[in-house]
């Protein structure tokens, strides 16, 4: 059993409050206060991959059971989407628009997944 007891993402950006507004407003994730108005949200059941790459680079991509239910969901909340919702073979993606010009992916996955193992264990 490792001792990693979790994830702790960061994002930069030069329009952070705009961001925390979004990911708070917007995909209605719960979050405390660190202090200073620095907001911290609670993720969901979190998987990580490694893929071969010509440089090092992370990537940071919500999950899904439905991407276009959950597409029409976060549109009708304001949501913008770069482009339409791609089969890449492994899932199913779409690029939501963050206030600071940035994207971040949600995508179904189609790939087994150690989470929905767990999820049908319990």
């Amino acid at each position: 059993m490792s001792s990693i007891s979790g994830v702790h993402a960061v994002l930069f950006s030069p329009r952070a409050n705009a961001l925390r507004m979004f990911f708070k407003e917007k995909l209605g994730m719960r979050s405390v206060d660190a202090g200073g108005g620095w907001l911290i949200f609670a993720l969901p059941p979190t998987e990580i991959a490694v893929h071969p790459g010509e440089k090092g680079t992370l990537e940071l991509y919500l999950l899904c059971d439905d991407v276009r239910a959950t597409t029409k969901e976060l549109e009708k909340r304001g949501v913008k989407f770069a482009g339409r919702i791609v089969d890449r073979g492994w899932g199913k993606l779409a690029k939501a628009k963050l206030p600071d010009g940035s994207t971040l992916g949600i995508y179904e996955p189609k790939h087994p997944s150690p989470l929905r193992r767990r999820r049908n264990r319990s």
